[in-house]
């Protein structure tokens, strides 16, 4: 490990919990800003995820790690939600609300009661007569857009130009 990516560490004094003497207590750089945050009162730190994040998922007894710019979708079935990509896909039990909260910092966008969509993944967005939309992926997939989610697109890119949507 190089000097430059150790982590930064520091002492601090802090108070036992229940009692009156104070115990050295060691810090890292994570854990510093958390309580730094929490001392100065500062509610919300603006977060600027990588779009190269891995997350944890435990499946089959296993815990794998999968890049999230690798997923392109993720589908609810039933209890399960499937988190889709071009090597396979795994199945979990959550629900999609749950979800669509915690990946939508990481360029998740709901599309569908069902489907959150990977916005990195959209090529190319067709409307349909009904008033409903379909998104064309990266490698042919296509999924559609419910009439109710469809102002959902707004976030799909940063500057949309010419026609509204």
């Amino acid at each position: 490990m190089t000097v430059g990516t150790m982590p930064t560490r520091r002492k601090e004094l802090r108070r036992a919990p229940g009692s009156r003497k104070l115990v050295i207590h060691d810090m890292n750089q994570s854990q510093r800003v958390a309580s730094e945050v929490k001392h100065y009162g500062v509610r919300s730190v603006p977060v600027h995820p990588k779009h190269s994040e891995r997350i944890a998922i435990k499946n089959q007894g296993r815990i794998r790690f999968v890049h999230l710019n690798e997923v392109f979708a993720v589908i609810a079935q039933g209890n399960y939600v499937l988190l889709q990509r071009d090597a396979g896909s795994y199945c979990l039990r959550e629900s999609i609300s749950l979800l669509a909260g915690r990946l939508e910092p990481y360029g998740f966008v709901r599309i569908h009661r069902s489907a959150l969509v990977n916005r990195y993944w959209v090529e190319e967005v067709s409307p349909y007569l009904t008033g409903e939309y379909l998104l064309h992926l990266r490698g042919g997939r296509e999924l559609k857009v419910s009439r109710s989610y469809k102002k959902n697109l707004r976030s799909l890119a940063e500057l949309w130009l010419g026609n509204d949507i």
